[in-house]
């Protein structure tokens, strides 16, 4: 197998889509952000990633919290409106069912299957991006998405990007359990 030089570049793949929820100036905005990573699984602390011109970036810093909201594939076309709108000229408040939870300051989507509320814990500037490390406060889950406790990727059926061509996806099969699969490994 031949390896060619390509151009440098953020290559990730997949990337999951999650949709930002912040109240701007007392009104619930949204946007669409695949550029997120888990960061401490205890605490539970979640970082997004997002141009420093969003205007859902506005009211993180205004609020000092935040959400994140897993979309299913179902939820593709409203998602994508968010990505191509922006708060400072549309009204994005009722594209979907909203509801607050604990901290009451954070807007979170009724049709999202996976919601996580999330306390603003650091921010920085990085070039030309805002990074948001936030707490996870709580979460919660449509029931239907659970198994046992436990939200089920293959009930969620979360939205995938590909950002070097700007495609949502959606999952695959199973291909086994991690650190079990590998236990059959031959060289």
């Amino acid at each position: 197998m031949t390896k060619k030089k390509i151009r440098v570049g953020p290559y990730l793949y997949p990337m999951p889509v999650v949709i930002v929820g912040a109240n701007v100036d007392g009104k619930p905005n949204f946007m669409p952000i695949a550029w997120t990573c888990i960061v401490e699984h205890e605490p539970p602390t979640i970082l997004i990633s997002a141009s420093k011109n969003h205007y859902t970036n506005k009211g993180i810093k205004e609020n000092e919290t935040f959400s994140i909201n897993t979309p299913s594939e179902k939820m593709v076309k409203a998602t994508d409106y968010c990505g191509m709108k922006t708060g400072k000229e549309t009204d994005k408040s009722d594209v979907f069912g909203v509801f607050y939870g604990d901290l009451k300051s954070a807007p979170l989507i009724k049709e999202a299957p996976l919601n996580l509320e999330c306390k603003l814990d650091k921010h920085f500037e990085y070039i030309k991006h805002d990074i948001f490390i936030g707490e996870i406060f709580q979460a919660y889950a449509e029931e239907d998405s659970l198994k046992g406790v436990i939200p089920d990727i293959t009930k969620i059926k979360p939205l995938i990007f590909s950002m070097n061509d700007n495609n949502y996806w959606k999952l695959g099969e199973h291909l086994g359990r991690a650190w079990s699969i590998g236990k059959d490994y031959k060289k």
